[in-house]
């Protein structure tokens, strides 16, 4: 299985996630793409197989994906104080993989209904979810 992580900024929330989904599915394949080189850098330093930066990662990433985490603003254009572009949330948006996308209530984009909780706990509600995604994948 191939799991995409993107993140932008500093990346703090992909390293959290990688560090997470390798620890609980060792064998995946677990890529970091960020919109900027540390972004990048902070989720290859946790663990990631691979990293990779930009907008054409991205494009690539999603279609070679089983699976894509990350906040909600990669599927928004020009979120993530401008760091998401139209063609990366399109590739997002448009990819086969599964999705599981956080909801972060910030940079102007507001998820109605969504309490903000801890980061901890909204990466233990994506790994639950992982879970029940691959239960019977053969690795």
């Amino acid at each position: 299985m191939k799991i995409l992580i993107i993140d932008a900024q500093g990346g703090g929330m992909g390293r959290q996630l990688v560090t997470s989904v390798k620890k609980e599915f060792p064998q995946a394949e677990v890529g970091a793409v960020g919109t900027n080189s540390l972004a990048s850098s902070n989720m290859l330093k946790a663990g990631a197989d691979f990293a990779a930066t930009g907008e054409n990662a991205v494009l690539v990433g999603c279609r070679r994906s089983d699976v894509i985490i990350g906040p909600v603003g990669i599927a928004i254009a020009d979120s993530m104080h401008g760091e998401i572009t139209p063609a990366m949330a399109a590739a997002v948006g448009q990819s086969s993989a599964k999705k599981l996308l956080i909801p972060m209530n910030q940079c102007g984009n507001v998820i109605v209904g969504v309490k903000n909780t801890s980061m901890g706990y909204m990466i233990e509600a994506v790994i639950e979810q992982l879970r029940e995604y691959v239960k019977g994948y053969v690795f």
